[in-house]
């Protein structure tokens, strides 16, 4: 039966209860803390499509020393992990400020809302991290960093989603009058219907052909005077029934 591949680099010398508490997967963002050592289990910033967290371990040795997964060896790394989330923020910030419609805010909810909670946990392992070693200068600055980090995201997303609201709201408004103002004109066109209904239908039932004097008139004069009378009459009618109501206030 093949075994998987642990997650924590096979040369590094922590303690065996970090490794029986690994499982195939990362999981969540986590600090262990054994025999002096302290173990940051992070998650690299997710992507907006992205279904699982790659991990990245953070190794606090009891002399103080730092070991990375990535992003190098030393305190820095810690520092170097936040940057990366703080550098995709400065992305999006950019690209809010741009974003005109509904779809593209949409679009970068979907990718802060991750960040969002990734960095919200990475604060909290954090904290943790800072109650177990409370003198670590390294972690207090860290930790900082990571509240300032969750902040700046919680206010962008709010922000996003605020607008989105907003461009929602005022398209339903919009809607709602294009919709009011059709509503009203088919009631004009309705009434003018009904009004002109029966004589329309005695007149087809019983055929009513009036003798007007034009019937020997020369063409088409006749026939451009009554094209440019009904033109007329119906550029009125429409104007009426596009009119615009009074406010009923």
């Amino acid at each position: 039966m093949p075994t998987s591949k642990p997650l924590l680099p096979s040369m590094w010398r922590v303690p065996q209860v970090f490794r029986d508490r690994m499982g195939d997967k990362v999981g969540r963002q986590r600090a262990m803390h054994a025999e002096d050592h302290l173990l940051l289990v992070l998650h690299k910033p997710p992507g907006a499509e992205e279904t699982e967290r790659m991990p990245r371990f953070i190794w606090r040795q009891p002399d103080g020393s730092w070991v990375a997964s990535e992003l190098g060896g030393g305190g820095a790394s810690l520092g170097r992990h936040i940057k990366e989330y703080e550098d995709q923020l400065d992305v999006i910030e950019d690209q809010e400020e741009k974003v005109t419609g509904s779809v593209q805010y949409f679009d970068l909810l979907e990718r802060l809302a991750p960040l969002l909670r990734a960095s919200r946990n990475m604060h909290q392992v954090l904290q943790e991290a800072r109650k177990l070693i409370p003198d670590d200068r390294n972690i207090i600055n860290s930790r900082d960093r990571a509240y300032d980090l969750e902040r700046t995201a919680e206010l962008l997303y709010d922000n996003c989603k605020n607008a989105l609201d907003y461009a929602i709201a005022k398209r339903t408004e919009e809607q709602a009058a294009a919709s009011h103002e059709m509503a009203t004109g088919s009631h004009r066109l309705n009434l003018l219907a009904s009004f002109f209904f029966p004589i329309a239908t005695l007149s087809a039932v019983f055929g009513v052909n009036m003798k007007h004097g034009f019937e020997e008139s020369p063409a088409p004069g006749s026939f451009l005077v009554m094209i440019g009378f009904g033109l007329t009459g119906g550029a009125l009618l429409t104007a009426a029934v596009m009119r615009r109501p009074k406010s009923g206030r």
